[in-house]
């Protein structure tokens, strides 16, 4: 899942994340920028949502899978 560039940006190069797994207390995310491709950790509400966009979609979308893929 994309993040809005408005509501977050790579810590590295300023390029547009993606929410690529997820559980209770992280999300991770990964740069799309093919030259950086940085990826971490962040809280779930690290993108000022309040934990009300982001996360619960991911988490849905995880789980629908199966819940063990990591690819949310």
């Amino acid at each position: 899942m994309k993040v809005n560039i408005r509501d977050g940006q790579c810590r590295t190069c300023g390029g547009t994340l993606e929410i690529v797994d997820a559980d209770d207390a992280t999300m991770t995310v990964e740069c799309t920028e093919s030259t950086c491709a940085d990826s971490y950790d962040v809280e779930t509400d690290a993108f000022g949502d309040g934990c009300m966009t982001y996360w619960p979609a991911v988490m849905a979308r995880k789980l629908w899978k199966g819940g063990d893929d990591n690819d949310a």
